[in-house]
């Protein structure tokens, strides 16, 4: 999203010691990511983040077609992949939060891999005669990506999911998307 406003930032890769480091949750005691710096204000949460800087470079039009209801269209979506989407990862990506016995873990990561499935197949319905997930390119888009990556970096088949697979293979051709996962992660898919 920032290369797509064209407005400057540094990316800091974290890891799971780095967010629970001392000099981390002093700014951020929450230690999850991503955080937003800009200036002397510190932002945490992906809707609110997404947002705020869309809200700042309104000339991007990323937040649906400036109407009133074209901004739910886009929040309702980007909701859906905050609360459903990510969120159901989170057995995979810690299973120690739901379960005491580690033994369990792959038995947990197997189901909330099938939920996700049905998950990303709403996702592909969506995005079924559409380039965009709410019709035009906005903050919900490389939200999507950054889901899909983990969907795949996890195994989980996106196989069938013939829209899905025609919109990553476009983002990820995007010049744009290209840098922003070069910065991060300092590779591309």
């Amino acid at each position: 999203m920032l290369e797509w406003i064209g407005a400057p930032y540094e990316t800091v890769r974290m890891s799971h010691d780095s967010v629970r480091s001392p000099e981390y949750r002093a700014r951020h005691a929450g230690g999850t990511v991503p955080l937003l710096e800009h200036g002397d204000f510190t932002l945490a949460e992906n809707v609110a983040i997404l947002g705020y800087l869309a809200d700042l470079h309104p000339e991007a039009g990323l937040l649906g077609d400036g109407t009133p209801r074209g901004r739910a269209e886009v929040m309702r979506w980007v909701g859906f992949l905050n609360s459903d989407v990510h969120k159901a990862f989170l057995p995979i990506f810690n299973a120690s939060l739901f379960l005491r016995e580690e033994a369990m873990a792959g038995e947990l990561a197997r189901n909330a891999s099938l939920h996700i499935r049905t998950l990303l197949e709403r996702l592909d319905a969506q995005l079924a005669g559409r380039d965009w997930l709410t019709g035009t390119r906005s903050v919900a888009d490389p939200y999507l990506l950054v889901i899909l990556r983990w969907a795949v970096n996890h195994d989980i088949g996106l196989y069938g999911l013939s829209h899905l697979m025609r919109f990553a293979r476009r983002l990820e051709a995007d010049p744009d998307v290209q840098a922003a996962i070069l910065a991060e992660e300092g590779v591309l898919a």
